[in-house]
């Protein structure tokens, strides 16, 4: 059994979660000892396909009609393209279409959650395609807490050992939470807020654009960094905090979990099945409720829940990733 592992535009997608996601699946199927290849020119027995973009949905068109098993990997829905770029709510039913079109063309599909398992299952023509819902996984092997690396983020950061400080992780767009992020950063001058990561401004909401250009003493946006960066940030923060406001899995949560960096994360249904309120995770449903549940973390008002929070990432470690997606091709493969 030989998979095609194919994802178009990598260069393009490699900064965000989804090229994150890609990177964790190779690693994945090493781990589990899977046959791969990246070239879609040499012979394979299942094609896996990550993207959904033109040449994607005819690669996969094509794979059908060579007779090869096709899993389409379901990273995005309807409700994480809303409130993402310029013009994503009035192209959002548009995008739906299109997504469902390239879905439909899988024997069967995985998804990050069950959260979003139900929501791809609830669209039209979906309802009864053999979805899994499969975590995007952890890289156990970077991402544990390192205490000598997030004392030099502190140092290269210019925070000193009695300041606070709160770590963000997103693209520039509406969706992360960005603007709330923000707007907790000037009720809290007390503490020191990094927001990592980066997509072009052109591209953002005018709020968005406002956010970001944003000048407080205490706001820093640090732009693009690799994981290992994340790592330490992670490692050397006092808190993580996590205001988006849709998700199919949400990646950094269980990158913080991971660190066993203590964490606050807005109340929605992505992380009702899995992230605990006071057992592994403090939840805010609006800016009100995060400002009263940080003053109250930072100040050890409200216990350290890092410890829960680690069996989250445990479960989600890449080896048991592995061996997961190796099943759905084993099925797959019994039927060929």
């Amino acid at each position: 059994m030989k998979v095609l592992l194919y994802t178009e535009g990598l260069r393009a997608i490699r900064k965000s979660g989804l090229g994150k996601a890609i990177e964790h699946q190779k690693k994945a199927l090493d781990l589990a000892g899977v046959d791969y290849t990246l070239n879609k020119h040499e012979d394979y027995d299942i094609l896996h396909i990550n993207t959904y973009f033109i040449k994607s949905f005819f690669v996969a068109k094509v794979a059908k009609l060579r007779g090869k098993k096709v899993v389409y990997h379901a990273h995005s829905t309807e409700e994480d393209y809303k409130n993402g770029f310029i013009l994503s709510k009035q192209t959002a039913k548009f995008f739906k279409w299109w997504l469902v079109s390239c879905y439909k063309i899988g024997d069967c599909l995985i998804t990050p959650t069950p959260y979003s398992k139900k929501l791809i299952s609830s669209y039209k023509h979906l309802e009864n395609k053999k979805i899994y819902a499969i975590s995007n996984g952890i890289d156990l092997d970077l991402f544990k807490k390192n205490s000598k690396k997030g004392k030099l983020f502190r140092k290269q950061y210019g925070i000193k050992d009695n300041e606070k400080v709160i770590v963000g992780i997103g693209l520039y767009i509406e969706r992360k939470g960005i603007i709330d992020f923000v707007e907790l950063a000037k009720r809290l001058p007390e503490y020191k807020f990094i927001w990592f990561g980066y997509s072009p401004l052109a591209a953002a909401g005018k709020n968005v654009v406002k956010a970001v250009n944003t000048k407080l003493d205490n706001l820093y946006f640090a732009g693009y960094v690799e994981q290992a960066e994340i790592r330490n940030a992670l490692s050397g923060c006092d808190l993580y905090l996590f205001p988006t406001l849709e998700e199919t899995e949400g990646i950094p949560i269980i990158e913080a979990c991971a660190c066993k960096t203590p964490s606050i994360i807005r109340d929605i249904p992505i992380f009702e099945d899995w992230l605990e309120d006071g057992k592994n995770v403090y939840k805010a449903k609006d800016v009100d409720e995060f400002e009263i549940k940080i003053k109250k973390i930072l100040s050890g008002e409200l216990p350290n829940l890092t410890k829960e929070a680690y069996k989250i990432a445990e479960e989600r470690d890449l080896r048991n990733i592995g061996e997961k997606l190796k099943e759905v091709y084993e099925s797959l493969n019994d039927n060929l």
